[in-house]
């Protein structure tokens, strides 16, 4: 019997206009499961061919760019934006086409952004503005979260409406803001239950807004009327208690949770405790607070920094919060993107309850995800591609069309250089705010080429957008990477990593690894118990298995150092710019990821 090898079909290329053909050679493609050497051939604005050079005959005229050395990756989806936002009697000076041209020369191309009614507003009028507003202007795709301000019958059919016909599956709640957006619990258990039954799913603002108003009040009548008001009104515990609170009520009506806008090492750690609870629950930070801290700014400039939740004073916070997204404590990063300038937030002074909220981050979001994260060592390329784009794209229910590299997916394509620099300043972002809180960062993790749905929009630092270019992208109701964890069709993390599991060597590799080494891990418990003061919160994020932490563990420690861990692994301060680890990088992942 002939043994010869069958010869390689290659794939034909249809003889179109080079205008909407590209061809990538020679890069290396990370996906957030595994990253491999390959090609990428797109046509008309979608992904049609990923493979060795071997299998596919390249016509001319196709646009052919070289990544030797690069890394092809999907494109970012920023979660958490607010463009053109009416806030505190302004409006945020980036509206969606500045802020969605700042996006892609970033390196997102994808935002996700409020629509954000007033209180007794319909639903559906102001995502009609919001449309309005977005669809002339964007320059690349986006999707819509819808805001619930207030509660009612009518905005319990609007829900049905916005999930059935009008593209949107999340809705966030407000757990402060009192007196504008704030719900009290009652409204928050309808609320949750109505997505529930709708198969949304629910975000929530996460803080104590009745504890922030007496604060508040009892601040101003002590005469502390500047910036440093802000966060004392509303420290890290206020933050903490409402992110355990909001993930037991969306607990008990089995409401997937989505809390936005993490800024603290505790309500990060709750999140993570949650997951491991059987709680669906995902975590998402923000660029603001890995990307730096409130330490060393000076009370003069303190005012330009101000978000709820605040960004921290402690200079260590930045390095925890990627910690925990490097634990799958935390799952996503967004920017929060709402600026505003100089003379918008120089209103609040003499009362910083009047300082509008909200920084810049869309446009360095991708850069400092990658510094404080991979080239810190706290994550591998897998990880900074789950936390940046994928993971947003399976929650939303948008994947694979976006969030991968693979045939069929849209051709939202970065062809990223891990190696490059570049110095953040607002003399050269594209934003419209004039400040920028990173100013003078220099960052590792630069963007040579952009393509939005096969169109290259960035080129070599060169942003070259449409007005108007970017879809409405809807989010289809149901996410299956969150609904079969609620329905019981995949296991949760803390189902599959059984304790016994753990100490028989079985369960994931962190697991693994720990019972080569002969450490013995603690059982983990319950949320409600730690929140009851009986467990004391875990000193260095949590357990759970990572691509990243997966990554980092390569056996080469004395195998009689009882002592070793995780978060020591973690803490080493060696610089690199990019991890290589074996196939699949970091692993295949477990629980939800």
């Amino acid at each position: 019997m002939s043994t010869s090898p069958k010869p390689v079909k290659k794939v034909p290329i249809h003889l179109q206009s080079a205008a909407n053909r590209v061809y990538i050679k020679n890069g290396e493609i990370v996906n957030h499961d595994k990253s491999f050497k390959a090609d990428v051939y797109i046509e008309d604005g979608t992904i049609k061919f990923v493979g060795p050079p071997s299998e596919i005959t390249i016509p001319g005229g196709v646009r052919t760019i070289d990544a030797s050395g690069l890394l092809i990756i999907p494109g970012g989806i920023d979660p958490h934006t607010h463009m053109q936002l009416p806030f505190g009697g302004a409006v945020a000076v980036d509206d969606f086409y500045h802020g969605t041209k700042a996006a892609v020369a970033g390196g997102t191309t994808m935002i996700i952004d409020f629509v954000l009614p007033n209180k007794h507003e319909s639903m559906i009028e102001a995502y009609d503005k919001w449309r309005s507003w977005a669809d002339p202007k964007v320059c690349c795709d986006y999707g819509l979260h819808v805001g619930i301000t207030w509660w009612s019958k009518s905005v319990s059919e609007e829900l049905g409406i916005l999930c059935k016909e009008l593209g949107v599956n999340s809705f966030k709640t407000f757990m402060a803001y009192k007196g504008l957006y704030q719900l009290n619990d009652s409204d928050l258990l309808d609320v949750f239950e109505r997505i529930r039954q709708l198969n949304g799913v629910a975000m929530v603002h996460a803080e104590n807004g009745d504890i922030i108003a007496k604060n508040t009040q009892r601040l101003l009548a002590e005469g502390i009327t500047g910036p440093e008001g802000h966060e004392l009104s509303r420290p890290e515990e206020v933050e903490a208690e409402a992110v355990h609170r909001a993930c037991v009520l969306a607990h008990q009506m089995k409401t997937p949770l989505f809390v936005s806008g993490l800024t603290s090492k505790s309500s990060a750690e709750l999140v993570g405790r949650a997951r491991r609870s059987g709680y669906c629950v995902f975590g998402e930070t923000l660029a603001s607070s890995i990307g730096r801290s409130m330490s060393g700014v000076s009370k003069g400039e303190r005012i330009y920094y101000i978000t709820s939740p605040p960004i921290r004073e402690s200079a260590e916070t930045p390095r925890q919060l990627m910690k925990s997204l490097a634990y799958d404590d935390l799952q996503l990063t967004g920017s929060d993107n709402c600026t505003f300038n100089k003379e918008h937030k120089a209103k609040g002074k003499g009362d910083f309850t009047k300082i509008p909220n909200g920084v810049n981050g869309v446009e360095d979001r991708m850069s400092l995800v990658w510094e404080k994260g991979v080239q810190a060592g706290l994550l591998d390329p897998c990880r900074f591609v789950a936390v940046t784009s994928t993971n947003a794209a399976k929650i939303f229910n948008i994947y694979p069309q976006k969030g991968r590299i693979a045939v069929g997916s849209d051709a939202d394509i970065v062809i990223w250089n891990p190696n490059a620099t570049r110095t953040i300043s607002k003399d050269t972002h594209h934003q419209a705010c004039d400040f920028n809180i990173f100013e003078g960062m220099t960052v590792h993790g630069v963007c040579e080429y952009v393509l939005v749905r096969g169109r290259i929009c960035a080129e070599n630092g060169q942003v070259r957008v449409a007005e108007g270019f970017g879809r409405f992208i809807p989010t289809p109701v149901r996410p299956p990477f969150v609904y079969d964890i609620i329905e019981g069709k995949v296991q949760s993390a803390v189902q599959e990593d059984h304790p016994e599991e753990r100490q028989n060597g079985g369960g994931n590799s962190v697991a693994k690894k720990f019972a080569e080494l002969d450490i013995q891990i603690p059982i983990q418990e319950p949320i409600s118990a730690m929140l009851a003061g009986n467990l004391a919160m875990p000193a260095e994020g949590s357990l759970c298995s990572t691509p990243s932490v997966r990554g980092r563990v390569d056996g080469k420690h004395d195998m009689q150092q009882s002592s070793f861990s995780i978060s020591e692994e973690l803490d080493r301060g060696s610089v690199r710019s990019c991890i290589k680890v074996k196939n699949p990088p970091g692993g295949k992942s477990s629980g939800f990821w």
